[in-house]
């Protein structure tokens, strides 16, 4: 008995270390030294097969980075300066020099967004509207890297499973239909994975900006 103790004290005591290791560490050397306090948000770029991605993600990405005390370039003019110029394609718009892009539209930083999942899915026991997004946050005047992220969020979060087998079949068919005939269900999810991914977290998440009275805390 003293030895199967023994043996179930490790375990939880190897299952503890593997948790806290699983903590993502962030290096902010980076991003403390260049302290951005504008923002230009750069089309995302859309590796799903949804074509309202790009878009989708763009109209909810300003809002947490605002809330996180950064002025955001706005979007609709930096959307028309890049038409007016004749770039049209966000995979074109990320290929453009971070100074080039400093030249324009005199923003400290900019963000690049890349969506990789995007839509509904409907599976044997569910349907789920999955929206998945990294980013990276440049220094536009040196080119330098200040911060990577990724997040993801569902629409089956939260969800419980009721009414046996039969129940589930008939809720996953009906919420495939309510997100056939919805115009973009995507688009409520986007902003819940825009907050987990820009939003400030001591779990590898921004840094607090200068209109934020929590800036420097971090």
């Amino acid at each position: 008995m003293k030895r199967l103790t023994q043996c179930l004290v490790g375990a939880c005591v190897l299952a503890l270390f593997a948790g806290c290791a699983e903590r993502k560490t962030t290096d902010y050397a980076a991003f403390k030294q260049s302290r951005p306090k504008s923002i230009l948000i750069v089309p995302p770029l859309n590796n799903s097969p949804d074509v309202k991605a790009s878009y989708s993600m763009l109209a909810q990405v300003t809002y947490p980075l605002a809330e996180a005390g950064y002025y955001v370039m706005p979007v609709a003019l930096v959307a028309e300066t890049f038409r007016q110029n004749g770039m049209t394609t966000p995979a074109d718009i990320h290929e453009l020099p971070a100074a080039k892009l400093r030249e324009i539209f005199g923003a400290d930083a900019g963000l690049y967004v890349t969506v990789s999942d995007y839509g509904t899915r409907y599976m044997v026991l569910s349907s789920a509207t999955i929206v998945t997004a990294s980013a990276k946050l440049v220094d536009l005047k040196t080119g330098a890297t200040l911060w990577t992220g990724a997040a993801s969020a569902s629409s089956e979060e939260g969800r419980q499973n009721q009414g046996g087998l039969v129940g589930m079949l008939i809720t996953a068919a009906v919420n495939q239909i309510i997100s056939s005939v919805q115009d973009d269900a995507g688009y409520p999810i986007a902003g819940i994975t825009s907050a987990r991914l820009l939003s400030p977290n001591p779990n590898g998440g921004i840094l607090y900006g200068p209109r934020s009275p929590k800036y420097g805390t971090d």
